[in-house]
């Protein structure tokens, strides 16, 4: 799942984000109004912490912009401790959520989870599941029957994106956007070997689960019986 920062404190920025990845987060820092806003209206994240105080343009005029957009991707404001006015303006304005600095980690990926199981994503504490296997994205383990085994880093993302959405279908387009960035350059064919690599993995455990292509769309999950 992919996290937009929006905070103009640099080191906090960064300070989230290391704290994110290592939940497995995709995460994407920026410290002005202007970027946020930009990386906000692309609809490629799953999550959006933001801040009020903010060079350029306000989290309160970013937030109302997106919804104005209609952007629906969850939104957490980081707010002063005890600035109650800002508190009210954000929900009022389309907020999920909000979280006054100094926060704790623990405190903070709890709302993220929450926020996101509101959004009707799955953000199980263990591991995901679909059909018969089960992908812990802790340790990067995949297991089906009583077998396991590990994936890299990008197979258990590609994964994971996939298990997530269920059975809707998943355009290379946004693969590369949730995994490798909007700005990256990545292309199809990345996406194919990572395709490849996951289903000869799914063959080797024996698993019912398939990962079909519709042609000139996309990628679904679908458990055989």
């Amino acid at each position: 799942m992919r996290i937009l920062i929006v905070e103009d404190e640099v080191n906090l920025a960064e300070a989230l984000s290391q704290i994110l990845k290592k939940q497995h987060y995709s995460v994407d820092a920026v410290h002005d109004g202007q970027d946020g806003l930009d990386n906000a209206l692309s609809g490629i994240y799953d999550l959006i912490l933001l801040d009020i105080m903010l060079p350029g343009m306000d989290g309160i005029a970013i937030l109302k912009t997106i919804r104005a957009q209609g952007v629906a991707t969850p939104v957490i404001m980081l707010t002063a401790k005890g600035e109650i006015p800002d508190k009210i303006a954000g929900l009022d304005h389309g907020a999920d959520d909000y979280v006054a600095k100094p926060f704790s980690t623990g405190e903070l990926l709890a709302r993220i989870r929450a926020a996101l199981r509101r959004k009707g994503e799955v953000v199980p504490e263990d591991g995901l599941r679909f059909g018969d296997i089960e992908l812990n994205t802790a340790n990067l383990k995949l297991a089906c029957k009583g077998k396991e085994l590990k994936l890299i880093l990008k197979e258990s993302e590609l994964l994971e994106l996939l298990m997530t959405r269920k059975q809707a279908v998943t355009s290379k387009e946004q693969m590369i956007e949730k995994l490798w960035g909007f700005d990256s350059d990545a292309e199809h064919n990345n996406v194919e070997v990572y395709i490849s690599f996951l289903r000869k993995k799914l063959a080797f455990l024996n698993s019912s689960v398939r990962i079909n292509t519709i042609r000139g769309v996309g990628y679904v999950l679908e458990a055989t019986s």
